[in-house]
């Protein structure tokens, strides 16, 4: 069985790098604070993820008997 590659254009590719772009710009507007890691397999992004750190703050005083 042979799989049959899509022929990219310019313009198809232009697209894509457009998605893309837009959704980190979209991930990076909804994290706080945290990471966003890209994967990359033969040279075409696959999988966007992002870790997201939440942060409590506590007084030391609440904690001291």
């Amino acid at each position: 069985m042979s799989l049959v590659q899509p022929k990219f254009t310019q313009e198809n590719d232009e697209a894509v790098l457009t998605a893309i772009a837009n959704a980190i710009s979209l991930i990076q507007k909804q994290t706080g604070y945290g990471s966003i890691e890209i994967t990359v397999h033969d040279g075409r992004v696959t999988q966007i993820e992002r870790r997201e750190k939440v942060r409590f703050e506590t007084k030391s005083t609440a904690f001291k008997k």
